[in-house]
């Protein structure tokens, strides 16, 4: 088992991501998302994917790609949140008159004027606090005269503890402790999918939590490649204007990502005594980000794996949305049979006659050594 739960993976990668109640996963072709509806039947939404790097060639070269994907990341991101909202029935409640007068205004639904406004909120959050309030505590201590060194290594420190404590803090949050239980079953799937085991839960449960391609070791890694590069800036050009270095902080993100997206897969792909040690941090961070998840969980992980690689089970009932309805990991499979309709009574005397003939050859061999002499 210890050879299974090694942290390293193939080359064909199989990325996820946890949603409420759910999991989405992203096979080479397609997009899956199962989601658990307190009726405990499980729903799935299945859409076809191409990657960009196949429409435009030239988002699918090193470094340029790692910015395509944080990219895409971000808003395939927000836009599973709000498909696995919809298929709980979490946006069917009745909106206010202050979101219906705002609907009317925009001419959108409220659940997009939410989606865009969380989008927003988030992106601003993000800059505040991993971006103007380091840029700032660096313009604070380069006025003191500290060396470049020092300042930007604080202010890298300061980063990753604000990374830490956001972390924390969505930890103690009880719905967001199930989404991370979530997050540690799609990445007990993968793991599972990657050792070429069955899909099953008691398979599952067995790998391990930690897993170096997921969004959190890349967000550690972000982190100390901005602190490498934002200090060479430092010395190069040391910058005492605070909004100044602020925009150099937002412009170097590109290629921050870029860099940090390439070192990602590097280490993951890698087996390497060195990369095992350059990627324990990230694997010891997403002990924040991820729970140990239960049987139900993975069950939903495994129906959207499943489903991203082999499409909706045919047998399978459909909402008026399109989305098939399960009742159990086993009928994501694509080799489960559904339980067989009772055979009427029209039928049961032609499978006796069968089962009649059959055994009248074989009670007679002479008259086949006949027919095939």
């Amino acid at each position: 088992m210890k050879k299974q739960q090694a942290q390293s993976c193939p080359r064909v990668d199989i990325g996820g991501q946890a949603v409420m109640e759910g999991v989405m996963m992203r096979a080479p072709r397609a997009v899956a998302i199962a989601v658990r509806r307190p009726d405990h039947s499980i729903v799935v939404q299945y859409k076809n994917y191409v990657p960009l790097s196949e429409k435009h060639k030239w988002m699918g070269y090193p470094f340029l790609r790692g910015v395509v994907n944080m990219a895409t990341m971000l808003s395939t991101g927000m836009g599973t949140l709000e498909d696995s909202t919809k298929m709980l029935g979490v946006l069917d409640e009745e909106p206010t008159k202050f979101e219906k007068w705002l609907s009317k205004k925009l001419g959108k639904g409220v659940d997009k004027i939410v989606m865009a406004l969380a989008i927003v909120l988030a992106v601003i959050l993000s800059i505040g606090l991993f971006m103007a309030i380091p840029a700032g505590i660096e313009s604070a201590l380069k006025s003191t005269g500290m060396a470049p060194l020092g300042y930007t290594l604080i202010s890298g420190i300061v980063k990753i503890l604000i990374l830490v404590g956001y972390m924390l803090f969505a930890g103690s949050v009880p719905e967001v402790k199930r989404t991370f239980q979530y997050h540690g079953a799609e990445h007990k799937t993968v793991y599972n999918h990657e050792a070429d085991l069955p899909l099953t839960p008691e398979n599952a449960k067995t790998f391990s939590r930690l897993h170096p391609r997921c969004g959190t070791a890349f967000l550690l890694i972000v982190m100390m490649v901005s602190i490498l590069l934002f200090l060479a800036l430092n010395i190069l050009v040391p910058i005492s204007n605070y909004f100044l270095r602020l925009f150099f902080h937002l412009a170097m993100l590109p290629i921050v990502a870029g860099t940090s997206y390439e070192i990602l897969k590097g280490l993951a792909h890698s087996d390497t005594k060195l990369s095992q040690i350059l990627r324990w941090p990230g694997l010891q961070m997403q002990r924040l980000t991820t729970r140990e998840p239960d049987f139900g969980m993975l069950e939903c992980a495994i129906v959207a794996m499943n489903c991203a690689l082999y499409g909706l089970p045919a047998h399978a009932k459909r909402t008026p949305e399109g989305w098939a309805v399960l009742h159990s990991y086993q009928e994501s499979d694509p080799e489960y049979v559904p339980e067989d309709e009772p055979v009427s009574e029209e039928e049961e005397p032609e499978i006796e006659l069968a089962d009649e003939e059959s055994e009248s050859d074989e009670e007679t061999p002479e008259e086949s050594s006949e027919a095939v002499s």
